[in-house]
């Protein structure tokens, strides 16, 4: 199959690399684990930022962050079924339950 070459295509037929990104992460159990989203439609979504400021306005000033080019994000994600990358998304939503589950002080007490 041709790729389409009509200078009036609203859809590119090609991905083009975004460049280095600012990609979010935390922390797992061997380091740093590339943080995946949902789109408003519950897909699931790999995210980068072309800035350190964009990052920031979106996910606030504590978020983790590690430098990748997106074919990196891209090939990182994909084994998970995640084929899509969002780049520079202006708005989240906070989790639907704590990502940490919170401990009642009674269940940490040794008798």
């Amino acid at each position: 199959m041709q790729d389409i070459l009509c200078g009036e295509d609203p859809e590119p037929s090609e991905r083009f690399p975004a460049g280095p990104l600012f990609v979010p992460v935390r922390s797992g159990p061997s380091g740093c684990v590339t943080r995946v989203f949902r789109t408003p439609l519950g897909d699931r979504t790999a995210v980068g930022f072309t800035s350190e400021n964009r990052l920031i306005a979106t996910l606030g000033p504590g978020q983790a962050w590690i430098r990748l080019a997106e074919p990196a994000l891209r090939a990182l994600t994909e084994p998970l079924g995640i084929a899509t990358v969002t780049v520079d998304p202006q708005f989240t939503a906070r989790a639907a339950r704590p990502v940490h589950p919170v401990v009642p002080a009674l269940a940490l007490r040794v008798a």
